[in-house]
């Protein structure tokens, strides 16, 4: 009976793990602007471009609509859901200041295992750039990212960056099409680790913040759907004029 369960088991995680990578694919496909709003997702059609079955198709369409890439209508089934630049510049500039809290808590609350983890992660992003593997280094990415939420040492303020990390993940996985973006956002990975590791608090939540602005810029370059007013237009953060160098008189 347990060799029963256990191969049960196994075909639960493998089916699971497919239809992760069918979910990534497919978020990969409309974020790219491939796939546009308002397209009916037929589950057959996409079984045979990923030459797969429709069970994990199925299957990723339904953590699609949780991240809200897709969703349901009445006689048409799943469709491309809608989204707009501008709810995509709210969407980053909420889990910037989510992430950049947790940043900021913990440069001052992650331990000694816990800080060791993340120069192995870092470590490992540095590899994974270095030979240019995207979806290593979307993977390190995450787990990196994952490591400073947790160190953070609050569940609520955790969980919450976590639910919103998930809903931005395909475009933050998509930034890294272009490889010139893997290397960027390594070295702000950079300055963010040393700040921790510095007990700098306040210098995590900037690095941080900044982090997640960029990856939203990037975004932009994906697809001109994704072009973000706040990219051509004055900051309107009202630190950036402090920012600014003010000439002697």
């Amino acid at each position: 009976m347990s060799d029963i369960v256990e191969i049960d088991t196994v075909r639960v995680r493998s089916r699971g793990g497919l239809a992760d990578e069918v979910c990534r694919k497919i978020a990969d496909e409309i974020v790219l602007g491939h796939f546009r709003p308002n397209a009916r997702l037929d589950e057959t059609t996409l079984a045979e471009k990923f030459g797969v079955s429709r069970t994990p198709v199925r299957e990723a369409l339904k953590q699609l609509a949780i991240m809200g890439l897709v969703e349901y209508r009445p006689n048409r089934g799943m469709i491309v859901a809608e989204m707009t630049a501008e709810q995509l510049d709210q969407m980053f500039e909420a889990i910037g200041e989510l992430e950049a809290a947790c940043a900021r808590h913990a440069a001052l609350r992650m331990t000694e295992a816990d800080r060791a983890r993340l120069c192995e992660l870092h470590a490992r992003g540095r590899e994974a750039m270095r030979a240019g593997d995207m979806d290593s280094y979307d993977a390190l990415n995450r787990e990196l990212h994952a490591a400073i939420i947790s160190g953070a040492r609050n569940p609520v303020l955790s969980d919450m960056a976590a639910r919103l990390r998930h809903r931005a993940a395909p475009f933050r996985r998509s930034q890294f099409h272009n490889i010139e973006r893997i290397g960027a956002s390594f070295e702000e990975h950079t300055h963010i680790v040393e700040a921790i590791l510095a007990h700098d608090a306040a210098m995590a939540y900037r690095q941080m913040r900044a982090h997640l602005l960029s990856a939203r810029s990037a975004t932009s370059r994906l697809s001109p759907a994704w072009a973000s007013p706040a990219d051509a237009a004055p900051s309107a953060d009202p630190g950036a004029a402090a920012a600014k160098p003010v000439s002697s008189q």
